[in-house]
């Protein structure tokens, strides 16, 4: 088996519903699976586990898939090994890495995910698909074990990139100007996904997908957009 992943930037596009703007692909992507797996363990608070996996549960109805939370098994190991499909929805990423190494589960859902079950990442669980989780927008509100996450594509993310404003007031950092100042101390490519865009991995295969170009960072050199269609298993 081979990876079959959809890595995404958000789950919502402006004006849209949950997932609304996926489901035409999800419903390729999960077309073998009944039920998924939904790991809601980004959302720190206002919403339970159990009121978060409803709303999943609610958008993939649309496309005959049932929900299921991994939060209502006894084993958690067994709930991923045993899935037909997996979904991470978004959230903060420090918790949902934290969580995932405090049930010792990280190291499970990666070899999972590689033997090749279908993987759908939105937001902090499209953070943790890459080499570290270091290009986060989260807030650190807790201290995980480690920063690295799945390395299921051989660079990291910045979901929900947002170019700079020249019309803003705004004379905080950019997302360009955090991501430059990751590269100060690391060497790992970064890709800033914009909102609708998303990742299509098969295999060895990373192919950029919806209607808008990406941002490509990498050490000591000026970004680059990456049109989409563009296959970015060159970043190694």
């Amino acid at each position: 088996m081979s990876k079959n992943i959809i890595i995404a930037s958000t789950s919502t596009l402006h004006g849209g519903d949950y997932l609304e703007y996926l489901l035409p692909e999800l419903s390729v992507h999960f077309e073998h699976c009944k039920t998924i797996l939904f790991i809601p363990f980004a959302r720190p608070g206002g919403v339970s586990h159990d009121e978060y996996t409803v709303k999943v549960s609610s958008a993939l109805a649309k496309i005959n898939i049932e929900v299921k939370g991994i939060h209502e098994y006894e084993n958690f190991s067994k709930a991923i090994k045993n899935a037909e499909g997996i979904f991470t929805g978004g959230g903060n990423t420090f918790l949902l890495v934290n969580q995932l190494y405090e049930n010792n589960i990280m190291t499970i859902l990666a070899e999972a995910i590689k033997d090749g079950i279908p993987y759908l990442g939105t937001s902090a669980g499209s953070n943790i698909c890459g080499l570290t989780m270091q290009t986060t927008n989260d807030m650190p509100i807790i201290y995980p074990p480690s920063f690295e996450t799945l390395g299921l594509i051989p660079f990291n993310l910045n979901p929900h990139y947002l170019d700079s404003d020249t019309q803003s007031k705004h004379m905080g950092e950019t997302r360009e100007t955090r991501i430059n100042e990751f590269h100060s101390f690391n060497n790992i490519p970064v890709v800033g996904l914009r909102e609708g865009s998303w990742l299509v991995v098969k295999g060895d295969t990373i192919t950029l997908k919806g209607h808008l170009t990406a941002r490509l960072f990498r050490q000591n050199q000026t970004p680059a957009e990456i049109e989409s269609e563009t296959d970015l298993s060159f970043l190694k």
